[in-house]
């Protein structure tokens, strides 16, 4: 960090219909630092860098480059100023190498106006060597680790001459080791003086890789401070404006009778010979490295793939589910790690989405009935805390915490009581984290048994029971939590337990 302010903010308003997203926002950046972007989910974080990557026109308020006012009105413009953003849904091309990737719509030619294959692989190996990725350039990018597509965005970043880059949850689905070499990246940017705005919910990990923080909330400039002169407790604090008290807290429940049984699932090349059981009143954690079959085990008991072995008894009776409606019938929710592309419809209302697995008890004569869809909706709309002026609001308008409130109302109208939470907390902010997990120990408390899949270790700790640790697509051990930590869970997680 050189001191030498780059770009600044100032009185950034942003309206949308009902909704005040921004409210007299500034914020500024300085060349060669990380400068992280705080607040709870709906705080304003992400309107405010769409608006600085062109994707919206604000409502008011100026942005100076470099000392120069611009008027930013696309995201073509945007990154022909050196803006470049990084989705934490990376935009990537599966099908395509990572250098056609890196220069998409702006292939070098050749004088019959056919691209220069040499000439692009040429030129995105040397961008990728300079970030020292170790990725070939000719590879598809289905083949590449999800770190790996963090990688070939920040290559097509630097192939534009970003100066400025915007990296929204870069971590929220890397494991230590991804992070580890993600962090070594962002520092080789730093030195070169990219400056970067970097957005996260993870708070241990700003600390290791901010400089300066800016903290939003209820779309409003709460504060900016130097990392190294704050803790955890007060960036919460300015996060939230209330104490959450225990970040993890966890209520036991005795266990009750066995709700669910597997036995010898397997799925050939992905699960092997996995049994398990569940009880009433019990969360049953699930640990393991990505490509471990974690997610792979919820959407087999889910009836979402199909399993070539095993069965399944719910309440001590054999029940075959081989597809998600039959695990609905025998109330089983699955609350996925893709919230936006498997677990809503971002074109429909919350009323619709909460609604949509219980459309039976809704129907009468074949006929809808709206005023009934919307009590029930409002009613967990109020008891989740969803922030939305009203039900009819379009879930893709909602935040990724409120997105997130919406899916859990979902399955819970579903009167579920087998709830598999795949990566529950992924991309929200603390203050939503602990309601969740208090809506978790509810939950419990009424009879429901949870089996929750999570990366976040903490977690896993702060509110599972029992935890089952998986290995190449193999349950390899189980211990309480009580006698569990961190480094032997990850012994077990990569096959050294």
């Amino acid at each position: 960090m050189n001191g030498k302010v780059i770009l600044q903010m100032r009185h950034i308003s942003q309206r949308f219909p009902g909704v005040v997203a921004l409210d007299d926002v500034q914020f500024d950046l300085q060349a060669g630092e990380v400068h992280v972007l705080l607040g709870e989910n709906g705080a304003g974080k992400s309107t405010l860098v769409k608006i600085l990557s062109g994707a919206y026109l604000r409502s008011s308020g100026q942005i100076f480059l470099d000392g120069e006012e611009i008027d930013l009105r696309t995201p073509r413009q945007a990154q022909a100023l050196g803006i470049s953003i990084i989705y934490q849904e990376l935009n990537l091309v599966p099908q395509l190498s990572a250098a056609a990737n890196i220069f998409l719509g702006r292939e070098p030619r050749l004088w019959a106006g056919l691209i220069d294959q040499k000439k692009m692989n040429r030129d995105a190996q040397a961008l990728l060597d300079q970030l020292h990725t170790g990725i070939d350039a000719r590879r598809r990018i289905s083949t590449l680790s999800v770190a790996q597509q963090q990688m070939v965005e920040v290559a097509k970043a630097l192939s534009m001459h970003a100066r400025i880059l915007i990296m929204d949850e870069p971590t929220s689905a890397l494991t230590e080791q991804e992070i580890a070499e993600l962090f070594a990246l962002i520092r080789r940017l730093k030195a070169q003086g990219v400056a970067i705005i970097y957005i996260s919910h993870r708070l241990e990990e700003l600390f290791e890789i901010g400089d300066r923080v800016t903290i939003l909330r209820d779309g409003k400039y709460i504060a900016t401070r130097k990392l190294h002169e704050i803790d955890t407790s007060e960036l919460i604090r300015l996060m939230v404006n209330r104490d959450l008290g225990d970040h993890y807290p966890k209520v036991p429940s005795p266990p009750g009778e066995e709700l669910l049984r597997v036995d010898g699932l397997s799925r050939r090349g992905v699960l092997h010979d996995i049994s398990l059981t569940l009880h009433r009143g019990e969360v049953v954690g699930v640990a393991g490295l990505l490509g471990s079959g974690r997610t792979e085990l919820a959407r087999a008991i889910f009836g979402a793939d199909p399993i070539d072995a095993g069965k399944l008894f719910i309440k001590g009776h054999p029940v075959k589910i081989n597809r998600p409606a039959a695990a609905i019938r025998n109330r089983i929710a699955y609350l996925s790690e893709d919230r936006k592309s498997q677990g809503l419809v971002l074109h429909l209302s919350i009323k619709d989405n909460i609604c949509l697995p219980s459309l039976e008890r809704f129907a009468r004569l074949g006929w809808i009935r709206r005023n009934a869809e919307q009590e029930v909706a409002g009613a967990f709309v109020q008891k989740l805390r969803i922030r939305t002026p009203d039900v009819n609001q379009q879930v893709r308008y909602l935040s990724g915490g409120n997105q997130q409130k919406v899916v859990l109302s979902k399955w819970l109208c579903s009167q579920a009581d087998i709830l598999l939470f795949d990566e529950p907390t992924r991309g929200i902010d603390v203050g939503a984290k602990v309601e969740i997990y208090q809506l978790m120990n509810q939950l419990t408390a009424d009879g429901a048994a949870i089996l929750m899949i999570s990366s976040d270790l903490p977690e896993m700790l702060g509110m599972s029971d029992r935890i089952l640790v998986m290995c190449r697509g193999r349950l390899v051990a189980e211990c309480a939590t009580r006698n569990a930590t961190q480094e032997r869970i990850l012994q077990y997680a990569l096959g050294e337990g």
